[in-house]
Order: structure tokens, then C-alpha cells, then sequence
């Protein structure tokens, strides 16, 4: 297998990761009803002070979404937009997958946006609250994209020492 593509299979993994995140913020109420309604056993009670650990959790963030969205649905805009970003962070993958040289840059910044997902997960999770096993789990999302990106900065280094100078 050439350089070039073992450097696309690794942008494919991120690029389906960020389009995956992506596309499932948009719906998220509508997710959380259905994992809820799973997590509940079928049962119509969704009251989280029912239930614990993860299954409180979840009951509670859609409790939360639903009284939100029911009050002032224009908050969820904000999912939107997020939703948007990570569409958009996905598409700068596509000049690497195409030109990995020219566009090792994207790859660097790709790892450090990666990194900074810990103390973004860590300080403002604290703050909003967020259950530390959760912010963990927010935290993955950059530890699972970091492997593939230093993947594909070295395979575009071999690339590039196998071009030579100049070429």
C-alpha cells in the first residue's frame, strides 16, 4: 500500500469521526428520548431521581433539554452551530487527503485542537457540572483523533523524504 493511501485511510478515520459528531448534534433530543426509552426498560417514567449513575445522567440531560427546548427552543440553536463546526473542521481534512505535503499544517493544527479538547472537557465540565466520567469521555474524542493524525504526519513525512528536495 502506497504512502498516500495509508495517509487517506487515516484522514477517512477522522473525517467520518468529525462528520459523525457532527451530524448527530443536530438531533440530540430526539436521541436522548430513544436512548431514555432503552435505558428506562421501556418504561414511561423518565424521572431521573429514579434512577442512578448513567441512567441518571442521560434521564437528566434530556429532562433538561426537553423543559429547555419546550421553553425557549431557540437555545438549541446553539447544537447547531456546533453541529456546524465540526461539518466544517472536517472539510479542511480534505486538502491533506488530497495534498498531504503541501497541507501537513492542517494535520498539526488537527493534533492540537485534539489536545486542547482536555482542558476545554476538564475546566469548563467542572463548571457546568458535568460529571467527571462524562468529561472523560469528552476527552476521547481528541485522544481517539490524535493516534491517526501523528499517523498520517509521518506517513507524509516518508512521503515527502521519498519525493526529494524541491519536488
Amino acid at each position: 500500500m502506497t504512502e498516500v493511501k495509508k495517509i487517506r485511510i487515516a484522514l477517512i478515520i477522522v473525517i467520518f469521526g468529525l462528520f459523525l459528531s457532527g451530524v448527530t448534534a443536530f438531533p440530540l433530543l430526539h436521541e436522548l428520548n430513544f436512548i431514555s426509552s432503552i435505558l428506562a426498560g421501556g418504561s414511561s417514567n423518565l424521572n431521573p431521581a429514579h434512577y442512578e449513575g448513567f441512567t441518571h445522567w442521560i434521564l437528566k440531560v434530556r429532562e433538561g433539554l426537553d423543559v429547555t427546548y419546550a421553553n425557549y427552543p431557540f437555545i438549541g440553536y446553539g447544537t447547531d452551530w456546533l453541529a456546524f463546526a465540526h461539518l466544517m473542521i472536517m472539510l479542511f481534512f480534505i486538502l491533506p487527503y488530497r495534498d498531504p505535503v503541501r497541507y501537513e499544517g492542517v494535520l498539526h493544527v488537527g493534533i492540537w485542537s485534539s489536545v486542547l479538547i482536555f482542558p476545554l472537557a476538564l475546566i469548563c465540565g467542572a463548571i457546568r457540572e458535568i460529571p467527571i466520567w462524562w468529561r472523560l469521555i469528552d476527552c476521547s474524542f481528541g485522544a481517539l483523533c490524535i493516534p491517526p493524525l501523528i499517523y498520517a504526519i509521518k506517513r507524509t513525512r516518508n512521503l515527502e523524504a521519498q519525493s526529494g528536495p524541491g519536488s
